[in-house]
C-alpha cells in the first residue's frame, strides 16, 4: 500500500533526527569538489520563471502551544515552547558574483529542527552518520555537492506575491520538496515551510492529534505572513506530500484565508478510518471545504496488491467533496514517495527497476508545471492557466499515458454562511429562499445552521437593513419549518418592518409549535392590542 511505502521511507528522516553527532563541517558553496559532476538521480525538465530564488532560514517558537518538557535522557527541557524552524523560498535580487548554495545546507536544516543551538560544527557530521545508517552514504557525497537553485539570504525583490504553505510528509524535514519550493519562487511565489513535528515531540503520531498539530503549524506559518513585507496575504495557499497532504486539508477547512489546496498523493486518501473519525466528529466537514482542490494520485494499486495490504476503501472523503474546483491526476508511473525530491535524490540505483531516474524525473517535472498552473489560476486570477487545468493532459502537451485527469466544477453556493451571503449579494436577498431551494435541488442535504442564520438575520436587523433581515428569517422558516424559533425571529422583524399582519401571522406559528413559548405570547398580544385600537 502506498501509505506504507511512504512511511519506510520516511523512517529514515526519523534516524536523522535521532541519531548523535560528532564532531564535523557543514558543506559551504566554496566546498564544491570532483565529486559535485556526477549528477544527482534527480534530472528536472522544467522551465523555470523569470525571478532569481532568495532563501532564509527563522529560528522561532509558537508561543501558544506548549512542547515537550523533558529530553530524551529525561532531562528538563528550559523552553517548552512550540520550535518552527521556518524556511522560506522567495522572488530575490542576488548581489552580484553571488554563488547559489549547495544542497548540502539543506540537509543540515535536521541538526536544528528542535535544538536551535546545536553547534554549527556538528551539523554535517550528524547528517552524514544518519544516512549511513540508512545506507545512503554514498547518495549524500553525491547529493550535498549538487548546486540549488537558491541563494541564500538574498535581498528580497520589491513588490507583493502570493504564498504557498508547504507541509511535508509524515515526520519530514521542510526541504523534503526544495526543488518544486524553488521553481515555484522562480516565478513569483513565496513559499513557507517548518518539519512535520507531532504534538510533543520531534517524530510525528499517526491519529487525529498528529494531524491537528501540523494543522496548527500551518495556522501559525500564515500568521506568520504578516510579518513578511512582500508576502500577499491576500492570496495564500496550501500543498502538503503524503500525510501533509492531509493536514493541509484540515487547516484548508477551518481557515478562509486559504484560497486554494494542493494535495502530492496525499493521506487524506489512504487513511479513511481516521478522516471519517474527524469527519463524524465535525473536525472536518467536506460540505465546508470550498477552496479549489489540486490531488496527485500515485499508480493505481492492483487489486491483488489492495488485497495483500489490506486496503480499507471503506471511505472517501474526496467523493464527499462537491463545493471546490476539484482536480485529479493519476499517474501512471510514479509511486507514492516519487511526489518528494528528496527520497528521488537518495533513491538507490536498484530501486528503479520499471522505470527510469529520466522517467521518474520527467514526471515530477509535469507535476511541478500543472501546480504552477493551477496557482496561476487561483492566485493570480490567470486565464491561461485555468485553460490549462481544463485541457486533456494530451492537449498540454503531456506525453502520452503520463497522467490521466478527472476534473469537476464547484457546486455553488456552499453550505457556509459567507458562501451563501456572497450568493446573496449578486442574485438579491428577496431571492434567498428560491436560492437555497435551486441549491438543495443539486444537493439534497444542502442546509445551513439553523443557529448561525438565525444570528445574520439579527446581525442585519440590528445594523438598519429590514428587507434583508426579513428575507434571512424567511430562509430559515423555509429551512427549519418546525422550529417555533425562526417563526418568532421572522414575526420580530416584520414587526419592526411595519407588516404587523405578518408578525401576527407567524407569532401565531411559532405559538402552534411551542405553546409555552412567553416571548411570543408577549408581542402577539401587544400586536393584537395596536390592531384593535
Amino acid at each position: 500500500m502506498k501509505m506504507k511505502n511512504g512511511m519506510v521511507f520516511l523512517a529514515v528522516f526519523l534516524c536523522l533526527i535521532s541519531s548523535g553527532s560528532s564532531s564535523g563541517s557543514a558543506v559551504s558553496a566554496s566546498a564544491v569538489s570532483a565529486s559535485a559532476a556526477e549528477k544527482s538521480n534527480l534530472v528536472l525538465d522544467l522551465s523555470y520563471g523569470p525571478h532569481a530564488v532568495g532563501f532564509r532560514v527563522v529560528r522561532q517558537y509558537d508561543q501558544t502551544r506548549s512542547y515537550r518538557r523533558v529530553d530524551a535522557e529525561g532531562h528538563l527541557i528550559s523552553e517548552t515552547a512550540r520550535p518552527m524552524q521556518t524556511l522560506i523560498w522567495y522572488p530575490a535580487q542576488p548581489e552580484k558574483n553571488a554563488k547559489p548554495m549547495l544542497y548540502g545546507s539543506y540537509l543540515d536544516l535536521f541538526a536544528t529542527e528542535e535544538n536551535f543551538s546545536v553547534p554549527e560544527s556538528e551539523w554535517a557530521a550528524k547528517v552524514r552518520i544518519a544516512l549511513q545508517i540508512g545506507s545512503n552514504l554514498k547518495n549524500y557525497d553525491r547529493e550535498k555537492v549538487q548546486v540549488t537553485r537558491a541563494y541564500r539570504d538574498a535581498r528580497a525583490e520589491s513588490g507583493r506575491f502570493p504564498v504557498l504553505i508547504y507541509a511535508p510528509s509524515f515526520s519530514a524535514p521542510a526541504f523534503e520538496n526544495s526543488d518544486l519550493c524553488e521553481f515555484l519562487a522562480s516565478h513569483g511565489y513565496i513559499v513557507v515551510s517548518s518539519p512535520d513535528m507531532g504534538a510533543h515531540r520531534r517524530g510525528m503520531t499517526g491519529d487525529l492529534e498528529g494531524v491537528e498539530a501540523q494543522a496548527g503549524d500551518i495556522e501559525f506559518l500564515v500568521g506568520y505572513l504578516f510579518k513578511i513585507p512582500e508576502a500577499d496575504t491576500a492570496h495564500i495557499a496550501v500543498a502538503g506530500f503524503s500525510w501533509g497532504g492531509m493536514s493541509d486539508v484540515f487547516a484548508a477547512a477551518h481557515d478562509d484565508r486559504i484560497s486554494a489546496i494542493i494535495s502530492l498523493d496525499g493521506t487524506v486518501r489512504y487513511l479513511p478510518a481516521l478522516v471519517k473519525k474527524a469527519v463524524d466528529a465535525q473536525i472536518l466537514d467536506p460540505r465546508r471545504l470550498t477552496a479549489p482542490y489540486l490531488y496527485f494520485a500515485s499508480k493505481p494499486d492492483t487489486l491483488e496488491d489492495m488485497s495483500r495490504s489490506k486496503a480499507d476503501i471503506s471511505y472517501s472523503f474526496l467523493n464527499e467533496l462537491k463545493y471546490d474546483d476539484f482536480y485529479f491526476l493519476q499517474s501512471a508511473i510514479m509511486i507514492h514517495p516519487d511526489y518528494c525530491s528528496f527520497y528521488i535524490r537518495f533513491r538507490e540505483d536498484h530501486m528503479f527497476s520499471d522505470y527510469s531516474q529520466a522517467d521518474v524525473g520527467q514526471s515530477y517535472s509535469w507535476m511541478a508545471r500543472y501546480v504552477l498552473q493551477f496557482l496561476n489560476a487561483y492566485l493570480k486570477n490567470d486565464a491561461a492557466g485555468l485553460q490549462f487545468l481544463k485541457n486533456s493532459p494530451e492537449k498540454n502537451s503531456v506525453p502520452r499515458f503520463l497522467f490521466s485527469e478527472n476534473s469537476r466544477e464547484a457546486l455553488r453556493p456552499a453550505p457556509t454562511i459567507p458562501d451563501f451571503a456572497r450568493a446573496l449579494a449578486s442574485e438579491g436577498f428577496d431571492k434567498a429562499t428560491a436560492v437555497y431551494q435551486k441549491a438543495k435541488q443539486n444537493d439534497p442535504s444542502f442546509k445551513l445552521d439553523e443557529g448561525l442564520v438565525n444570528y445574520w438575520g439579527y446581525e442585519l436587523l440590528f445594523n438598519g437593513k429590514l428587507p434583508q433581515a426579513v428575507a434571512i428569517f424567511k430562509l430559515n422558516a423555509a429551512m427549519y419549518p418546525e422550529s417555533a424559533n425562526v417563526y418568532d425571529s421572522l414575526a420580530e422583524a416584520e414587526a419592526d418592518s411595519g407588516d404587523k399582519a405578518a408578525a401576527i401571522a407567524n407569532y401565531r406559528k411559532s405559538l402552534e409549535i411551542n405553546p409555552d413559548n412567553w416571548n411570543a405570547k408577549s408581542h402577539l398580544k401587544d400586536l393584537e392590542g395596536e390592531k384593535k385600537q
